[in-house]
This record gives C-alpha cells, structure tokens and sequence, in this order.
C-alpha cells in the first residue's frame, strides 16, 4: 500500500489549497480515508475522513465549513479542498487509511501512512 500526498505549499492567509492523495496498492472498496495533520511542537491530529461510500463525511471542529474531502475511486485518489486557510492551518498534511468502510479521525485506528505534504499559512 502506498499514498502519495501532494498539493502542500506557502499561501496567504485567507487563500486556497488543494491537496491530493494518490493511493496504489489497494482499492477504495471496503475502505475508508482521513486527512491529518501536524503543527510543529503538536501531535498528529484528524482534520476529515470519508468514508467508503463517500458519506458520512466528518470534519474537525478547527476546519467545518472551510475544508471539503471528496474522493474519486476511478482515479484512487482523495482530496483535501482547503479555502480561507488561517495561520493555525500550518502543519504538515498526511494522509492515512484503514480497512474499514466507516472512516475515523483517530490517529490509532488508521492502518497505512503516506509521507505527509507541508502547508504553510502565512499571516
């Protein structure tokens, strides 16, 4: 199992991102994705995950309503859209899956990584 996140970058306060997690290896079917994330000094937290069919969907308190997770399972990729970003968004962004159809936001219950992509928020 391998996931490729990418789509990180340095954007201004208020600005817009995409990210990005091509997974090989596996398919979606049976399984459910999560994007997390880690500020320097922080432990790795949930920010969404999705689940098999697409839905339910959950966020993190800090991003509802600003971040959106949507998946394509003809491509085995997920995605993060992340609009009016906030200084407190910086950190680096993993994503993660597990071979559940119902998805979590714990870091425990996760089962493969991908190298994390790095986004910084400037203010």
């Amino acid at each position: 199992v391998q996931l490729q996140a990418s789509g990180g970058g340095l954007v201004q306060t208020g600005g817009s991102l995409r990210l990005s997690c091509a997974a090989s290896g596996l398919t979606f079917s049976g399984r459910s994705m999560g994007w997390f994330r880690q500020a320097p000094g922080k432990e790795r937290e949930g920010v969404s995950c999705i689940s098999d069919g697409g839905w339910p969907t959950v966020y993190a308190a800090a991003v509802k309503g600003r971040f959106t997770i949507s998946k394509d399972n003809a491509k085995n990729t997920v995605y993060l859209q992340m609009n009016s970003l906030k200084p407190e968004d910086t950190g680096v962004y993993y994503c993660a899956t597990r071979s559940r159809s119902y998805c979590s936001g714990r870091v425990g219950d996760m089962e493969s990584w991908g190298k994390g992509t790095l986004v910084t928020v400037s203010s």
